[in-house]
């Protein structure tokens, strides 16, 4: 595993994705130019790509072709990106920071910004169907329904609905990890999920392995996102900090205290590392990924 040039590596797809979602994008020239422009603004320079790193570390478990996995990497994240503006918006959020720069809708104004979101998840499932990212045709319709199920509200969309109606409420561990498993993790999850459909076919025990490693890494990005929004400052997160207490919203800090957070997040990484163990070096990538989101400051 210390052989392995993790930030090389998470530098060079970060690089890819950018150049391949740009690429996936309208020209901000292309009429209507505004929307274009508002589209690219949401999902360019910025953001630091977890969810396609997380479809290329999956990709290496089955020795996918990184054409494939970038376009599959680039649907998850335009559908991400597009929660990202939804969030924001007055009706939501009410956020004027993401990302260390305004929110789209006080960049572009809320009309355009609720058009943009939508677009960008026409776009993600544009992206995903018009080539070729698995061997069998069955695969890649799977593929879509991972995704669409993931985005839906029996995935991101429900937990922001959860979300959205557990405001002052008080919730036992079990309900705030359900709304997260929804919210945050679901697209975590789908995208590992896409990455290991790209290249070589998987037992159902390996599959089951991956799963129970997206599904603890999905958790445990919340867990900290949740510890971040106590510990760090908005310069550092690029976005508001101190917003869910501020809000009187749930989280793994007001329900388990800071130390008992950082101990929940401990565990998911344990977990996860746990049932990559079996893939060995092909798992490498994964693991730090797990270290990385556990361990991140921003």
């Amino acid at each position: 595993m210390s052989d392995f040039d993790f930030k090389g590596w998470m530098h060079a797809v970060q690089q890819r994705m950018e150049t391949c979602l740009s690429a996936n994008l309208p020209a901000e020239t292309h009429l209507p130019e505004r929307l274009h422009d508002a589209m690219r603004y949401s999902v360019l320079d910025g953001g630091k790509r977890v969810r396609p790193l997380l479809t290329f570390a999956a990709g290496m478990v089955v020795d996918a072709d990184p054409e494939r996995l970038q376009h599959a990497g680039a649907a998850v994240e335009m559908i991400h990106a597009y929660s990202l503006v939804h969030d924001d918006m007055p009706a939501m959020d009410n956020d004027v920071l993401r990302r260390g720069k305004p929110t789209v809708h006080v960049a572009f104004g809320e009309a355009t910004a609720l058009l943009a979101g939508d677009a960008l998840q026409s776009q993600a499932f544009d992206v995903l169907t018009s080539r070729t990212l698995a061997d069998a045709p069955a695969d890649q319709l799977k593929m879509v329904n991972l995704l669409a199920r993931a985005s839906g509200s029996l995935g991101m969309c429900g937990g922001q609905g959860v979300d959205l109606f557990s405001v002052g409420k008080e919730l036992s561990l079990p309900e705030l990890e359900l709304m997260h498993i929804l919210k945050t993790g679901a697209l975590i999850r789908c995208a590992v999920l896409l990455g290991s459909y790209c290249g070589r076919p998987l037992s159902d025990e390996e599959r089951g392995r991956l799963d129970t490693y997206a599904k603890c890494v999905g958790l445990a990005f919340q867990v900290v996102d949740d510890i971040l929004d106590c510990e760090a400052d908005s310069a550092t997160l690029g976005k508001t900090a101190g917003k869910d207490a501020a809000n009187n919203k749930p989280t793994y800090v007001s329900l388990l205290g800071l130390a008992g957070a950082k101990e929940k997040a401990a565990d998911l990484k344990a977990e996860a590392l746990a049932a990559l163990a079996p893939f060995g070096e092909k798992g490498v990538a994964l693991a730090m990924l797990a270290e990385f989101i556990v361990e991140r400051r921003s």
